[in-house]
């Protein structure tokens, strides 16, 4: 089989007239390639169209922000008419044996003059890789942007999780001591009406422990030593056991006088370690709690943060976007930087990809936290101008040198170091803040850096123009 009669496999050519063909294979190489073996290198001029006749080829980039692709036969690749890449952005390798033709770019205008009729065919061909290579460096942003908040999700569940997963421990050995102490309080001599005040004391110690105001260490110190020595005096074993319980509860050595008075003083260690348990075990159960409503508010927010169960276009609330987002955030928060938010709460919601939006809140955020190096100051401000919804978000690192500030929204532009940031976060916020009719932009010296996105409020929201 000739080239000419082998091109008619290739989808854009398939129709050609067969002397168009023939003079398309005249003006192209054939060239073979072992498996693994190079085909083009990254950075080499981009001066040639490659027609895949047979086998497949995975281009990959250095940056790992790009993405790889890969193209098996019969398809084109390489240089295309009309596009603007002037080297080839990735290394391409042959996944098994190959054969190709090669077309020079410098035949270009005179295939187009011969074959006017591939000219809008190849420009198809140009913005299917145009799409194809947005979606995947859509897809490679939400993976970097998931994997910040995965490892700060992990952390910040974890930490509820083992303090959960510890109450339960300790409540289930807490409960057992109070059996214990609750049997030994049984088998006192005792009448009727002491029975029935032990869960009323129980209950006031309670009542006590959830409004005690916080003492300083010095001032619990001292409570401690003055219930411990009274309960020492009336012959109470392991006083100073029994002592911080009731200091938490906000006891002191009248409230015990006034116990010991309406109770047999042998039965006052039994007494006392069943209310200390009974505090102990209140104390775990509020841990519990606790414990479960963060994490409770973690999965609330995660949900809130991709918009799961919803529409891909609803109504938003961008302040519970950005507070979402700060809270997957805070592991990255804790650590010498503080969050200053100045909302206006009465903006309207807007319909907009809330998952989106909230990729662009966390790119900014992001890099506002790189730029300050763990420690400085985050702001984060709302407000109405005319008929557009202002969303800053700012700074107080060392700003962006003028030199670059042109290149930032530039696709695979970074700072950062290999393997640090892939140069698509803030050219993925600028192209999802465009699809939503807004604008990107922002302002930046030293000490003050300032991203600024406006979007359309509603037309009914009282806007003026």
């Amino acid at each position: 089989m000739t080239l000419a009669e082998e091109l008619r496999a290739v989808p854009v050519f398939a129709d050609l007239p067969l002397d168009g063909l023939e003079w398309l294979a005249s003006q192209m190489t054939e060239v073979r390639f072992a498996s693994g073996e190079v085909i083009v290198r990254e950075g080499s001029p981009a001066d040639r169209m490659l027609i895949l006749l047979e086998g497949e080829i995975r281009s990959q980039a250095s940056n790992p922000g790009y993405p790889a692709w890969s193209f098996r036969a019969p398809s084109i690749t390489g240089m295309l008419p009309f596009s603007r890449m002037t080297s080839f952005p990735a290394t391409s390798r042959a996944l098994f044996p190959t054969r190709a033709a090669i077309l020079p770019a410098e035949r270009f205008p005179e295939m187009l003059e011969r074959l006017p009729m591939l000219q809008s065919r190849l420009v198809g061909v140009l913005a299917d890789r145009v799409r194809r290579a947005t979606h995947l460096q859509d897809q490679t942003e939400k993976l970097a942007a998931l994997g910040k908040i995965s490892a700060g999700l992990a952390h910040e569940l974890n930490n509820p999780a083992a303090a959960a997963r510890r109450a339960v421990g300790s409540l289930r050995e807490m409960f057992q001591t109070f059996r214990a102490a609750a049997a030994r309080l049984d088998a006192h001599v005792l009448s009727a009406e002491q029975r029935a005040a032990v869960p009323r004391w129980e209950r006031e110690l309670a009542e006590r422990a959830a409004t005690a105001e916080q003492q300083d260490s010095l001032e619990r110190s001292d409570c401690e030593d003055a219930i411990a020595q009274c309960l020492e005096r009336h012959g109470v074993a392991r006083a100073w056991e029994l002592a911080p319980a009731l200091a938490d509860a906000g006891c002191d050595a009248a409230w015990f006088e006034g116990v010991s008075a309406q109770f047999p003083a042998e039965a006052l260690g039994d007494l006392l370690a069943r209310m200390a348990a009974s505090l102990a075990i209140g104390g775990l159960l509020n841990e519990i709690e606790n414990s479960s409503s963060r994490i409770s508010d973690l999965v609330r927010a995660i949900k809130e943060y991709t918009y799961m169960d919803q529409g891909p276009e609803q109504e938003v609330d961008v302040h519970q976007g950005l507070e979402g987002t700060l809270l997957l955030l805070r592991h990255r928060l804790k650590h010498g930087i503080t969050v200053k938010l100045d909302f206006d709460r009465t903006l309207p919601k807007i319909c907009a990809r809330g998952s989106e939006l909230n990729q662009v809140w966390t790119n900014l955020i992001d890099n506002a936290i790189d730029a300050m190096q763990g420690s400085g100051e985050l702001r984060i401000r709302t407000a109405r101008e005319l008929d557009r919804l202002l969303v800053e978000i700012g700074d107080n690192g060392p700003g962006i040198p003028p030199e670059i500030r042109d290149r930032i929204f530039e696709p695979f532009f970074t700072t950062k170091g290999v393997g640090q940031g892939t140069g698509l976060g803030l050219e993925t916020a600028m192209r999802i803040v465009r699809e939503h009719g807004g604008e990107i932009t922002v302002e930046s010296v030293p000490g003050d850096t300032r991203f600024q996105i406006r979007l359309p409020l509603p037309r009914h929201s009282g806007a003026t123009s």
